[in-house]
Formats: C-alpha cells, sequence, structure tokens
C-alpha cells in the first residue's frame, strides 16, 4: 500500500467497504484535476470455464495505484506495436502480470472533486482485440476523454476493463454445458460477454460513490469489442434487465457464422484430444501458459447456446428487406426466422417489448488492415481456387471474384489490396451497414446515427486510426513541423452536401488515388478530427443527439469533419458491389469467405500457398 501524499487521491467507498487509494492523473492540470483508481477487482472466477461472480466487498484499504493483471495472452510482441502498426521504441512499455483468476479488473477515470451527488455519465470501453488485448493498455487511458469533457463543461467518467479473452472466454462444449449445470450456471460459453456484464453490474452498483450516475451509462468499444456490444444488444439479459442506457459501435468485427454448442465443441474436442484429456477437471489442470500456446489463432468466439441471444438475434445482421439466401446453410435453424418482421416497436423498457438502446455505428476505411499479414500470403490463384470452393456455384464466385477485380492473372503486388478490400467488405463494411438499416428500421427511423472514420491515421500509426484520434494517447501523433494552415479543402461543421451532390467532383475518393501521395496529418488536421470526435462521443454519453440522425457523420479525409447526406456512401463505400455481388451470396457465405480469407492461405512444405 502506497503512504498517502497531498496528491494522492483517497476516495472512501461506504458500499465497497475500503478506501481507495488512487492517484493524480498525468494530464491533469489545475483547471482540469483528474483522478484515477487502477485495478480494482470487480468478480471473481470460482473455476476456468465458469461464469464469473460480482465482487460485492473488499478490504478495508485498496492500493487502487497500479493496473491488475490481464488474461493470459501470447505476447510475442506487444498487443499495442500490432494494434497501431508501431515499433517498439514508439510505444511505452508495459509489463502487465497476466492471471487467469484474476484479471477481472477495472480502472475508472474522473474528474477530481466528485462527489455521490455529482451523477456524471460513464462511458464504459469495451477492448477488442479477439484472442489479445486488455482494457488496461495505455492504448485505452481515459485521461484525454475526460479532459475533453471537463473542457466543454459535459464532465464524463470513463471506465476501462480486463475480461476473459481467446479459449477463457468463449470455450464451450456438450461436456462444459453438463459442467456448468452442474455447478447452477445457466448456459455455456460466452464467459466473456458475462464478465462484460457483470462489469456493468459493478457499475450498477458502485459507481455512484465515485461520482457516476448508475442510470446513464454508455458502452463503447471497436473491432470485437464492438462486435460483444452489439451481442449484449441482442441478448436475453438485456431484454430482462438493461444495465447500459446507449451504445457505440466502432468498426465492429460482425459475425453471423455464431455456431451453437455442438458445432462450437468440435475446437474443444481436437484441444483435449492433442492434449490427451479427457474430462473438463483435466483440461482445468492444465497451465494456462500451455492452452495459450495450443490454442491461440483459434478465433473462439461467442456460441449460440440457447440462453444467451434473443431468438431471432440473426435478423438484425441480414440485409433490409430482404429473404434470406439458399446459401444459408451450416445447421442455422433461423434461415425462416430471418426474415421475421422488422416492425418498429413503439414502447421501450417493457418486459413484452425489445429494448432498443440508442445507437451510434460506424466503420472505418482501413479497418481491414488488422488482417495484412495473413492476406499478403494469398496469390491470385489461390484467391481463385478458394473462392470457387467457397461458393460452389460459377456464377456467385464469377460475380464475386470481377466485382473485386480478381483473376488468375492479376498481379501479386495487387492481390492483396483486393482481398483486403473483400475482407473489409463481408466483415466489417457491409454488415455495419445492414445492422444501422436494421437498427433505425426497428426504432422507426429514430436512435441510430451513422458515422464513417476516413481520416488518415498520424504519424507512424498503420491502422486502428480511430483510436489514435479518440484516445489521443499515441506519442507523437504528428510530424515535428506541423502546416500552419488548414489543409486546402477546408470543410466547416455547417457545410453539407445537397442530396443530389456528386461526392467523386470534390475528390473525395479518386480514382487516381494511387497517384498521389496519401498527405501528412499535420497538427491542424489531427486536432479537428480527435475534438470532432470525443466532443461527438461525449454529447452522446450526456443523452444529446450528438448530429442530425438523417445525415452522416465523416470523420477525414484531410481532416474533413461535418454531416453529410446519406448518398455518401455511394462514393465512400461499395455499395453498388455490396447489392451486385454480396447480397446474392447471403450474409453468411458473404461472412464465409471473408473469414477464410482473413485467416490466410494453409501453408504447404513451408512454401507460399
Amino acid at each position: 500500500m502506497p503512504v498517502p501524499s497531498e496528491a494522492q487521491p483517497v476516495l472512501l467507498h461506504s458500499g465497497l467497504g475500503t478506501a481507495f487509494y488512487g492517484i493524480q492523473h498525468a494530464s491533469s492540470t489545475p483547471a482540469t484535476p483528474i483522478h484515477q483508481y487502477r485495478g480494482i477487482k470487480y468478480a471473481s472466477i470460482p473455476a476456468r470455464f465458469r461464469q464469473s461472480h460480482l465482487v460485492t466487498t473488499l478490504p478495508p484499504k485498496t492500493d487502487a495505484s497500479c493496473y491488475g493483471p490481464i488474461c493470459p495472452q501470447l505476447q510475442k510482441k506487444s498487443f499495442e506495436e500490432e494494434l497501431f502498426g508501431l515499433g517498439r521504441n514508439d510505444v511505452p512499455q508495459q509489463a502487465l502480470e497476466q492471471d487467469e483468476f484474476e484479471c477481472l479488473n477495472l480502472n475508472i477515470t474522473c474528474p477530481a472533486g466528485l462527489t455521490s451527488q455529482s451523477r456524471v455519465p460513464v462511458m464504459l470501453w469495451v477492448h477488442g482485440g479477439g484472442d489479445r488485448g486488455y482494457g488496461s493498455s495505455w492504448v485505452y487511458d481515459g485521461g484525454s476523454i475526460v479532459r475533453k469533457s471537463m473542457l466543454i463543461e459535459k464532465p464524463v467518467i470513463v471506465v476501462t476493463f480486463n475480461f476473459r479473452i481467446g479459449l477463457f472466454g468463449f470455450a464451450a462444449s456438450n461436456l462444459i454445458r453438463a459442467d456448468n449445470a452442474a455447478a447452477g450456471d445457466v448456459g455455456v460459453g460466452n464467459y466473456a460477454l458475462y464478465d462484460q456484464r457483470t462489469a456493468m453490474e459493478w457499475i450498477h452498483r458502485f459507481i455512484l460513490e465515485f461520482g457516476g450516475d448508475p442510470n446513464n451509462v454508455t458502452v463503447f468499444g471497436e473491432s470485437s469489442g464492438a462486435a460483444d456490444i452489439l451481442f449484449h444488444l441482442l441478448s436475453k439479459p438485456n431484454e430482462h434487465r438493461p444495465l447500459f442506457h446507449r451504445a457505440i459501435i466502432q468498426s465492429a468485427v460482425i459475425d453471423h457464422i455464431i455456431p451453437d454448442v455442438s458445432n462450437a465443441g468440435w475446437h474443444i474436442s481436437r484441444l483435449m484430444g492433442s492434449l490427451d484429456v479427457s474430462t473438463v477437471e483435466q483440461l482445468r489442470s492444465v497451465s494456462a501458459e500451455k492452452l495459450v500456446k495450443i490454442s491461440f489463432g483459434s478465433t473462439l468466439r461467442a456460441v449460440d447456446d440457447g440462453h444467451f441471444f434473443l431468438p431471432d438475434w440473426r435478423t438484425h445482421f441480414l440485409p433490409e428487406d430482404r429473404t434470406p439466401s439458399p446459401h444459408h446453410v451450416n445447421g442455422s435453424k433461423s434461415s425462416h426466422e430471418d426474415h421475421h418482421s422488422s416492425r418498429p416497436h413503439s414502447r421501450l423498457h417493457s418486459s413484452k417489448r425489445p429494448v432498443h438502446q440508442p445507437l451510434i455505428i460506424g466503420d472505418t476505411g482501413s479497418a481491414s488492415l488488422t488482417w495484412s499479414l495473413p492476406a499478403s500470403l494469398w496469390t491470385s490463384s489461390a484467391v481463385v481456387r478458394r473462392l470457387n470452393a467457397i461458393c460452389q456455384s460459377i456464377s456467385a464466385a464469377s460475380s464475386l471474384l470481377s466485382s473485386y477485380d480478381i483473376c488468375v492473372s492479376t498481379p501479386d503486388d495487387e492481390i492483396v489490396d483486393r482481398v483486403l478490400e473483400l475482407i473489409g467488405d463481408t466483415r466489417i463494411a457491409w454488415p455495419t451497414e445492414c445492422v444501422a438499416s436494421r437498427a433505425r428500421s426497428r426504432r422507426a427511423g429514430e436512435g441510430v446515427w451513422r458515422y464513417v472514420f476516413d481520416q488518415e491515421a498520424p504519424a507512424s500509426v498503420t491502422h486502428k486510426a480511430d483510436l489514435a484520434y479518440l484516445f489521443d494517447n499515441v506519442p507523437n501523433p504528428f510530424p515535428t513541423s506541423p502546416s500552419s494552415g488548414p489543409a486546402p479543402l477546408d470543410f466547416c461543421d455547417s457545410f453539407d452536401l445537397d442530396d443530389d451532390a456528386d461526392e467523386h467532383d470534390l475528390k473525395f475518393d479518386s480514382d487516381e488515388e494511387d497517384e498521389w501521395m496519401e498527405p501528412p496529418v499535420d497538427e491542424w488536421a489531427y486536432t479537428r478530427v480527435r475534438d470532432a470526435i470525443q466532443e461527438r462521443w461525449i454529447a452522446f454519453a450526456h443523452g444529446e443527439e450528438p448530429w442530425r440522425s438523417d445525415k452522416v457523420y465523416v470523420f477525414g479525409p484531410e481532416g474533413e469533419v461535418g454531416e453529410r447526406s446519406r448518398q455518401i456512401f455511394e462514393s465512400r463505400r461499395r455499395r453498388a458491389v455490396w447489392r451486385e455481388a454480396l447480397e446474392p451470396l447471403g450474409m453468411q457465405l458473404a461472412q464465409k469467405v471473408g473469414l477464410e480469407l482473413s485467416r490466410g492461405p494453409p501453408i504447404k512444405s513451408g512454401q507460399k500457398h
């Protein structure tokens, strides 16, 4: 326990029976004093592959000056280096302990001086990364957002947290289901999702004494974390008892191909076979380190166990007013349910009506860069063979290949970009548009705000640009000699395109793009986009309309921000291609294409496929 000093905040929490010894945040100033409480345990794990339990009491004194352990994961290279594509010397180094049973902890960043009467809106960040990542990363530190909220006089509290990931967060099989039932758990798998919901429960019960409002919680997340938020929106627990009040979904890796328990169990069976174990207890005796190594890259995610998801959850992922494709296979019993009525409901938060929390949803133009490494291993001939095998239809495969300008003669130095376009469209961009359209329909056209993030990444960052701007934690985000003025196209917030305007006339998306160098991100553009995304997310957390719901908000390129006509999608995204090539395939088969390509080709005998 650190020795208290005048600079160290101490928060007495009667509900938890403890005194939290936090820190003065590094971004604090006399005008904007910020406190941070780290590593607070919010739940306990009774055993591997069991649902977590809410922590309701803590020791009389709690050291909240250091981050807590994270879920075990492979650490060949720091997660932040891979997240942003930065070099080791470009990022702050964190050496966080890995502990399977002590990883459920959270971090609270808040304006100083709050009391239980303050009732400040709470923003809960759900990190992405799949089987990598942790909420305690310096990338997600909430100091900049909290400081901005204080400067614009709309204070918020930012909470980041760790939860189980990979095998520890999503293992499911009939054997594990029987084990869970014997322990009194309802359902199987989805332990990460239940961890997240337990963190929401902790906030609901204990955030008040930190100055937060338990009845005003906004969840926001990116990539797999954004997908988790979507899963919560479509869950039975959310229908039964909502624990958050609005959501922000950033470039969600939206997966329509969620297996049932039997189909999910093949991975666990194979894993147990390789470990020569036959019972769940024997599997529990295997070290966490060994499980991480043997299961890394398995892409274990949510399971439809019959308990967590709503019966019609798949319909939220389909194009509006489209009958399920005949390719909708693989045991999904929802082929008829998928065309279930999408009539909006008039009452909210009723036990008989769906809960429809307000929603911001969007994607980034460079989201597919996450899969750059496996995509770089493809050759043109291998891609053509794989797509023909997946589609099992010459006409469907031909349409897909033609739409993305892929053929056996495509130069290998061009195939990677085209594969990444196809991956991005099938796994993020098209599903995002489908989810947004469905959500808007089910909310009677209200309560859904759409955005696109096309701003260039700041210096050194190669992808995940939106995170760099939102959290504002990347070191040296722009060149040391920024331009003295705005970019040539200076769009103010009030500027809007007429519905009939052609965005191409303004050279937002030129066919000659490859002939031009990507413009550097100067201080003006960086600050403009950072302020825009932070201010709109904060306004949304305060229950305000972030922009007109009949418009699309754009972030970038070249520092452009503001509301635009919905016709912007025709030039910013490949909507015509989605209609012509992806919709005929159906969501499930299209996502299978994206998933297979994002894994890269099989490597045989050490040679490129």
